[in-house]
């Protein structure tokens, strides 16, 4: 309408249809109309029922609308309603007169007081859709507009032809009032459209805009109609009531007009908001007032017509109305300048005073206005930038850049259609300081008029703290070392990378030995300037190409690519590790460590590199591949790491595919293991312990068997030792403690029949000194109500001197809980005499690899007797595993060992031969058999030094009850019958 609008919302076919439809009608009323409508019957029924028609269509709709529609335009319309009804009313009994009863009109009829409450009902509605003024100033203003336009149309009537009406009707007062009134409340109607039609509110401004044509179009044709020349030839169905016509149609169809948001913006103006028409309107209307009063004094007095008093005192109160009115205008125009010019000062404050440097660029990059801030931010005096070219202050590296992006923003700009926010763009660039230094400034482009204005600010310190955090997030932060992520790039890219025929990829995967140690004695403080200093030695033990990384802790890491074969990089591995090795002077002290070093190379040939034109697929997949391949490179690596710290440390060890094939079947024994513990796999047997000199059964020794799916039980040494390591053993060993603790307690319930004798369960030093595992064996103790006395626990290994100090504070736990502890397998590995000194022990076992040898060696008897002797004098009970051979068990005797266990005497044993066991109470002693030697002299050669020895006796005791139960499998059988672990 009066501004420019956004795009409406569709018409629907329905409204377009009935659009169509009033125009037809309109149109064709104006035709009939013209030629007379064929018959002055035809045309009396038309000019007076027709209209009538047209009046109450307009009553029915703006009444409905009003019902159903509700919201504060809701007694506007009811209000438009009512006055097209009673303009309905006037036409009914118009035409009551002249078509039914054929006769004219009366005076002072139904009808002239129906058509005279048409326009109050109407001037109602339209103050009530009136926006109100909020200020006095604006009240007063409001009316004196309402008076110049009202008082300047009645002089003019007055001039024209409301003067003579009323110097013909002089004589009857009602009739003047009826013939002055009529005219008077149109001229208020059209003063009320005239000054409000733009003060409509914004809910609906179509339909309040279309219902204020229709209202205006009737006064028109009331004004006409009241004019001399119109009113004495007048008859119904004549061209004047078309215009009634269309006015009650418009009426009638404004409420149902869908409505437009109005936008205040145009894309001409760029964002800047267009002034409406509206509101230059309304600012003319009290001089277009003026004018008009003007030419209604001027038509009387030209055309020599004497100016009567009501004319000159309504053209007196219009001059006087303008002069009030302009006294108003200046004292807010003064107020709105002051207000201005307060805004302006301060916004000139925002301004100056902003520490974003503010500049205003024309179209050819010609600085129009730059900010005092550039002197602070720029250090360049603003005036010395005004008149030059912004790109000159721009790297000449990044002006493609910031000239692509403004030809963008202005592209945009100038191809919208609607302009819904003003376009901006954030632009970042290098900008030369006044001390020729490049700054990193980040500036906000907006449109300008024809150019742009940039709000710019700062940000180096930004970007350098961005660089910097880039860098700590792939460097180590005590080396500046690149880190694993960083590490893990570079070997990504090299595997990819393209090189020469012979060119190969190896990481070196490196653990310093000994660093924990420097850490616990010196400090971390020093362990860390050791580290630093290894760093620096690592990057000089290196090539330059060549990248040296961190990985945390004391591990570090080496990729190396080129043309190098296998003996340049171990050449390489063992020159890193020299450098390592050699003393670290810290803090004026010397202090040593070693390096394990672990070699893994990468594919002869280098991946495939993706070609987009060709896949567009391939670049995921190639990322994929090569971090996989990266992945298994490094892990490679760290295997072969793990295994030269596992083989003695300070070693350089390669890796092979057997290395990957170990930890994959360990991998897999510890997943079986951990399934067998959940699904319930395992059984226990218990071995017989038994005293050597009398056979009496001294106790059991509880030992865990694998019930494979084919009834087997399996006691592989594989599976035994993953059953010392890992989360898995931690399971098991609870899993061997509980158990063996409720089968005694259930044996020692059934009463004397079985008398109760100690179970022995045998444990690792780690698995002992395992979170929670004392809380375990007391809880097994405590809910099975088993005496703490009938329960031994037999360290199988001491385990690394570092856990000496705890081993030995969960074995005087367990000995104040009233468990016995002993030291099972003595005599086999080091630090056995280390241990009985330092740990609390109440019994000791000779392993069975002493024992086994017992009856053969000279040296291994003596060594077993000295091992014994020591157990006696440390008041240790001594005993003995692996007895197996009757001449094993004569020589124990002899040698003064109290207590054995093995094949002598009984196999491990299931609960029921357990049982039968435990009520016989003891075993036949074996004794050799006759005519073989008792003792071998001192000079028989002992097997170990290749000499021969006797040929062993064959099974155990013959005189045992319990069945024998045969090696299966052949030659891989166990010592005690039981298969060997299927292959993983």
């Amino acid at each position: 309408m009066n501004s420019t609008e956004s795009a409406p919302p569709a018409r629907t076919p329905f409204h377009r249809w009935i659009a169509g439809l009033l125009v037809v009608l309109c149109t064709g009323y104006a035709a009939g109309a013209a030629v007379g409508w064929g018959s002055s019957e035809l045309a009396l029924v038309m000019g007076d029922f027709g209209l009538a028609g047209a009046a109450l269509a307009a009553a029915l709709s703006c009444l409905a609308h009003g019902i159903a529609v509700g919201g504060l335009t809701r007694p506007a319309w009811l209000l438009f309603g009512l006055s097209s009804a009673m303009v309905a009313f006037g036409n009914g009994a118009w035409g009551w007169y002249e078509v039914v009863l054929r006769q004219p009109l009366p005076q002072d009829s139904s009808a002239d007081y129906a058509f005279l409450l048409f326009a109050p009902l109407a001037i109602t509605g339209l103050l009530v859709l009136a926006q109100r003024p909020r200020t006095p100033a604006g009240w007063l203003c409001l009316l004196l507009d309402g008076w110049l336009v009202a008082g300047s149309l009645f002089t003019l009537s007055w001039s024209l032809a409301l003067g003579r009406v009323a110097a013909g009707d002089g004589d009857d007062p009602l009739k003047l009032a009826l013939a002055l009134g009529y005219p008077v409340l149109d001229i208020l109607l059209v003063s009320l459209v005239v000054g409000l039609r733009f003060r409509g509110r914004d809910g609906n401004r179509a339909a309040v805009h279309t219902a204020m044509i229709g209202l205006a179009l009737t006064v028109v044709c009331d004004a006409l109609f009241t004019t001399p020349e119109f009113h004495s030839d007048y008859h119904s169905g004549e061209l004047l009531d078309a215009g009634w016509f269309a006015g009650s149609l418009l009426l009638a169809w404004a409420p149902w007009q869908h409505g437009r948001r109005p936008s205040r913006q145009h894309p001409s103006a760029q964002g800047l908001p267009r002034r409406r028409v509206a509101s230059t309107f309304s600012a003319l209307t009290p001089y277009a007032a003026a004018a008009v009063c003007t030419a209604g004094i001027l038509y009387n007095a030209l055309g020599g017509r004497p100016l009567d008093r009501v004319m000159l005192a309504a053209a007196s109160t219009v001059g006087l109305a303008l002069i009030v009115r302009q006294g108003v205008m200046l004292l807010d125009n003064l107020s709105l300048a002051q207000e201005l010019a307060t805004k302006e000062a301060h916004f000139r404050s925002l301004v100056q005073g902003s520490s974003d440097v503010i500049m205003i660029a024309g179209p050819s990059g010609a600085l129009s206005y730059v900010s005092p801030a550039a002197l602070r931010v720029y250090n360049r005096d603003p005036e010395d930038l005004v008149g030059g070219n912004l790109l000159n202050l721009v790297h000449p590296e990044d002006v493609d850049r910031v000239l692509a992006e403004v030809r963008r923003i202005l592209a945009r700009t100038r191809g919208s259609r609607f302009s819904n926010g003003e376009p901006s763009a954030r632009v970042e660039c290098r900008i030369r300081s006044g001390e020729g230094e490049w700054l990193h400034v980040e500036s906000t482009v907006n449109p300008y008029r024809d150019g742009l204005i940039l709000n710019s600010r700062d940000i180096t310190e930004r970007v350098r703290l961005q660089a910097q955090l880039q860098h700590n997030a792939f460097h180590d932060p005590l080396t500046d070392l690149p880190n694993r992520a960083l590490f893990a790039n570079r070997v990504r890219a090299a595997l990819c990378a393209q090189g020469p025929v012979g060119t190969a990829v190896a990481v070196l995967f490196l653990d310093l030995d000994g660093f924990k140690a420097v850490n616990d004695t010196a400090g971390h403080q020093v362990g860390d300037e050791l580290l630093v200093q290894a760093a620096r030695r690592l990057q000089s033990a290196v090539r330059s190409e060549d990248t040296v990384a961190r990985f945390g802790g004391d591990e570090f890491a080496v990729l190396v690519r080129g043309r190098l074969g296998h003996p340049q990089v171990r050449d390489l591995a063992e020159r890193i590790r020299g450098a390592l090795s050699e003393p670290y002077w810290i803090g004026g002290v010397e202090l040593g460590v070693a390096a394990s070093i672990g070699i893994a190379f990468g594919p002869d040939a280098p991946l495939p590199l993706p070609v987009p034109e060709a896949a567009p697929a391939d670049p995921a997949a190639a990322a994929d591949a090569a971090g996989a391949a990266a992945d298994e490179l490094l892990r490679n690596a760290d295997l072969a790491m793990y295994r030269a710290k596992s083989s003695g440390k300070g070693r350089v060890v390669l890796y092979t595919p057997a290395m990957r094939a170990e930890l994959d079947r360990r991998s897999e024994l510890e997943e079986r293991l951990r399934a067998a513990v959940r699904e319930g796999s395992f059984t226990l047997l218990h071995q017989p312990v038994v005293e050597l000199a009398g056979g009496r059964l001294t106790g059991v020794e509880a030992q865990a068997r694998w019930r494979s799916v084919g009834g087997l039980l399996l006691t592989p040494a594989e599976f035994l030792r993953t059953a010392e390591s890992g989360d898995a053993a931690t399971r098991f060993t609870r899993w061997l403690l509980t158990e063996a603790v409720a089968a005694a307690a259930r044996r020692r319930a059934d009463g004397p029949a079985a008398p109760p004798v100690p179970v022995t369960v045998r444990l690792a030093a780690e698995r002992i000194c395992a979170p929670g595992m004392y809380e375990t064996l007391a809880g097994a103790l405590r809910d099975t109500g088993l005496p703490p006395e009938l329960l031994v626990v037999e360290v199988a290994r001491t385990g690394p001197d570092a856990l000496a100090d705890e081993l030995g504070r969960r074995l005087a736990a367990l000995r104040r809980l009233g468990v016995s502890t002993a030291l099972a397998g003595f005599g086999a590995g080091g630090g056995s005499l280390g241990a009985l000194a330092r740990l609390p022990f109440d019994a000791l076992k000779l392993d069975r690899t002493l024992v086994q040898d017992v009856a053969d060696s000279t040296l291994t008897r003596a060594l077993a007797g000295h091992a014994l002797r020591l157990a006696r004098d440390l008041g240790l009970v001594t005993g003995a595993d692996g007895v197996d051979h009757p001449r094993q068990v004569a020589v124990l005797q002899e040698l003064g060992c109290r207590r054995g266990q093995g094949l002598a005497f009984d196999r491990p044993l299931d609960e029921l031969r357990l049982r039968r066991a435990l009520l016989r109470r003891g075993y036949p002693v074996p004794r050799q058999p006759q005519g073989g030697p008792g003792r071998r002299p001192l000079l028989t050669p002992d097997p170990r030094a290749g000499g021969l020895a006797d040929a062993r006796p064959g099974p155990p005791h013959p005189g045992l009850d319990l069945p024998q139960r045969h090696a299966v499998g052949g030659p891989g059988g166990g010592p005690h019958g039981e298969t060997a672990v299927p292959p993983a």
